[in-house]
């Protein structure tokens, strides 16, 4: 009897890059429901705006390109991209917006540079701070959580204020509010402390009402990616380390011009930025000792850019910056070799 004789590895790969985005877009399920709970309908639509436009332009880089188009959109790269971009966006931001964030995130951030595993920067926070810098209005204008309004955008409504720009009542002002880090900052420049600014039915517990159990339900899900082994603890654990050690140091120095650590935990994006965005495989640092150095420095610069920096939530920002360092710590943090000059004996 005679057969194919086929070398190794005899057990197939269990971590294909779909099957890797897949558990990513299961982790985000619980954040995002809750999300929706209190920001309204807005972020589904921008999720399926984001994702039909990302597969959409993905699919025709690779046609002019020459290239198969089916395995590239089929290994989830780009939806996810498409999620956490949409995540990041405000829920009334107009489609337009939607789709130029999207075609800069996937055409000029992903494909330009060759592709999933080329790219030098995360397409989803390049896209959201080309849109910040770029419409600055259009992307603060944030909702209040739904037990802050008065009057939640129903389904319809939510259409309306996303494809035709009309919000309820003719004015965004009347809808709209600043996000708990907006809020803060601008109270900070007027001079007030933190023990006034916290009166405000704006605050919970930690941080902004609603955002803190939006950064919760993030949380569960990047346990989940730690626990199904998607990622490893090392990025998340410095990123939140980083940044409580400047905030707390910040906190002891003057408690009245510096917020306690944990609002800068439970507000903005700072849960979503340690566990799904940071933690990009293709941007972030490889070596386990420069994963933590690349993840305290990104938690260190999030709370440096929200002090001092021009813009209320840095977390982009800072991983982008972190991005470009990504390679030089991993050329200083690679591990001896055993033995090599230097190495184990």
């Amino acid at each position: 009897m005679t057969g194919v004789v086929v070398s190794s590895p005899h057990v197939p790969r269990v971590n294909r890059v779909d099957r890797v985005m897949l558990q990513v877009i299961l982790a985000l399920i619980p954040g995002t429901l809750v999300m929706t709970w209190y920001f309204g309908w807005g972020l589904l639509i921008n999720m399926a705006l984001a994702v039909t436009f990302a597969v959409a332009a993905e699919a025709a880089v690779m046609h002019l390109r020459g290239r198969p188009a089916l395995s590239t959109v089929t290994d989830l790269s780009a939806v996810v991209t498409a999620l956490l971009l949409a995540i990041a966006i405000p829920p009334t931001l107009p489609w337009w917006l939607t789709l130029v964030g999207v075609l800069f995130a996937i055409v000029v951030v992903k494909q330009l540079y060759g592709g999933l595993g080329y790219n030098p920067f995360n397409p989803a926070m390049a896209a959201y701070v080309f849109l910040l810098i770029s419409w600055p209005v259009a992307m603060t204008t944030w909702l209040p959580p739904h037990m802050l309004t008065d009057h939640p955008l129903s389904l319809v409504e939510s259409l309306q204020a996303i494809f035709l720009s009309t919000p309820p009542g003719g004015t965004w002002d009347a809808i709209s509010a600043a996000t708990p880090l907006g809020e803060m900052r601008n109270q900070l420049g007027e001079n007030r402390m933190i023990s006034e600014i916290r009166q405000s039915p704006l605050w919970g517990d930690f941080g902004g009402r609603g955002w803190e159990w939006v950064g919760n339900w993030f949380l569960v899900g990047g346990l989940y990616l730690v626990w199904k082994r998607i990622i490893t603890w090392h990025i998340p654990v410095a990123f939140i380390a980083g940044m409580l050690f400047v905030a707390g140091t910040l906190w002891a120095l003057d408690a009245q011009t510096h917020p306690f650590p944990a609002f800068h935990l439970f507000s903005g994006g700072a849960i979503l930025g340690a566990f799904f965005i940071a933690t990009d495989p293709v941007t972030a640092c490889t070596t386990k000792k420069g994963q933590l150095i690349f993840g305290a420095a990104i938690g260190a610069l999030v709370v440096v850019i929200r002090t001092w920096g021009g813009y209320p939530d840095a977390v982009a920002f800072a991983v982008l910056l972190m991005n470009i360092a990504a390679p030089t710590i991993d050329y200083y943090t690679q591990p001896r070799v055993y033995g090599h000059a230097g190495g184990s004996k």
